[in-house]
């Protein structure tokens, strides 16, 4: 007996049904916001995400060599993907860039609750445009989105940082260019690992300061003002904090004036793991605290240089299927999804060259339509009507059928009428 691979799913009629409600709502946010749909290879150079991910997802990554002997990876996420595409094209491209796409992707990393190895992920990016606009924008998406399942501020909260102001913090105590990554790195992992264990990769890197940097990490991660940013970066005399704070204040102003700041608050212990983060980050967490986040994301400006391309801003962010889909079945507010059968016919031997007729002509008019495919009583198909939540049973019956008539019943009432066989499809919108 087969069974499938550790971390993969199977989706039965049930379980698509379930995915494809989320992809509607995914789609529906984004078109709404003026976004525009693209879709990349599963497969991609392995180079793609060694030498921009960072060192968490190229550990995870499915890779291997294709029979012409090049690295190749399926794709653990679409962010150097998109930058790929978009740095290709850039200079036809109208800016703003607005894309969004729902993709599989795939980590090899240990299957948990939230997190497996297969899964689906909304991507939603904004290349062009370095104003804090875009990064407003990108994060009232993300609550829109959330808001359209019938999730609120008491379900969700965005906790917004900066790594913009972490470097800045990191290079105050004199560490060298190269370690500010592993040191962002250590800060990404600070709530997930022993505090001692934060202490101790500190100090490896820093030496001399790694207790200081530590004290102050501590502090900053109770901040959640900006006159409390103000407070404690003054003592660092630097004009490039305060300038940097002034523009943390204006996004912020920006997602009030839009009226979703009760969903935001400020939370330096989020700094994001991927390398290519410059800017604001956040990521979108589900206030009780039991799952891991829902989405992340933040601006990337130097990704499409990096690659190779011209120099284009870019922001986004992404969410997963998985713990999104948790959230909402915990929350019991999935809507019943059903067939969405919206006629069923129901016929005799003797009307059923005429009923399989008819049956053609509604699904011509791209109306759904089913029927039973075996012989059965007038009872046991008006069953299968219901089984599968169709809207009306379409009954061909002897003495209607010789006049050109047909019966309409109303499967929510169980109220029928009787109407020209010519008129049927007037009849069901009527």
């Amino acid at each position: 007996m087969f069974q499938t691979l550790a971390g993969f799913r199977d989706f039965y009629p049930d379980d698509c049904a379930f995915r494809n409600f989320i992809f509607e709502r995914f789609r529906q946010s984004a078109t709404t916001f003026g976004f525009e749909e693209y879709d990349a290879p599963i497969l991609e150079s392995m180079e793609l995400f060694t030498a921009k991910s960072g060192e968490e997802i190229v550990s995870q990554l499915f890779s291997f060599e294709d029979k012409g002997g090049r690295p190749v990876a399926m794709r653990p996420e679409m962010t150097p993907s998109l930058a790929r595409m978009v740095g290709a094209r850039a200079s036809t491209l109208k800016r703003p860039i607005k894309w969004f796409s729902i993709s599989e992707m795939f980590r090899y990393e240990r299957p948990q609750k939230g997190r497996l190895r297969s899964f689906y992920q909304f991507n939603a990016d904004i290349f062009g445009n370095e104003s804090s606009y875009a990064d407003a924008e990108i994060i009232l998406l993300g609550i829109h989105m959330l808001r359209s399942f019938g999730l609120t501020v008491e379900d969700f909260s965005v906790r917004l940082s900066d790594r913009q102001l972490w470097t800045l913090f990191i290079r105050s105590h004199n560490i060298g260019e190269d370690d500010v990554p592993e040191v962002l790195r250590i800060i990404d992992k600070i709530e997930r690992e022993e505090l001692s264990k934060t202490l101790e990769s500190l100090n490896k890197i820093c030496k001399s300061n790694g207790q200081k940097i530590f004290d102050d990490l501590l502090e900053i991660r109770t901040i959640h003002s900006v006159n409390d940013i103000r407070a404690f970066f003054k003592k660092i005399e630097n004009d490039a904090f305060a300038r940097r704070i002034d523009e943390l204040a204006q996004l912020l102003a920006r997602i009030k004036a839009f009226g979703v700041s009760d969903f935001v608050t400020i939370d330096f212990s989020i700094v994001r793991g991927l390398a290519y983060y410059t800017g604001f980050v956040f990521e979108i967490f589900e206030r009780s605290g039991q799952s891991r986040a829902l989405a992340g994301g933040g601006r990337y400006d130097d990704l499409i240089k990096r690659l190779g391309y011209a120099d284009l801003p870019a922001v986004g962010f992404a969410i997963g299927d998985v713990a999104l889909g948790n959230l909402l079945k915990g929350r019991n507010i999935v809507p019943k999804l059903s067939k969405n059968i919206h006629c069923f016919v129901v016929y005799s031997t003797q009307t059923e060259t005429l009923a399989l007729r008819q049956a053609t002509i509604l699904r011509e008019q791209k109306i759904n339509t089913d029927y039973c495919l075996d012989q059965a009583t007038f009872s046991k198909q008006l069953k299968m009507a219901a089984q599968v939540n169709a809207k009306y049973a379409i009954i061909f019956g002897e003495e209607e059928a010789k006049t050109g008539h047909v019966k309409v019943k109303d499967m929510s009432s169980t109220s029928e009428i009787v109407v020209e066989i010519d008129r049927l499809v007037e009849a069901i919108y009527r």
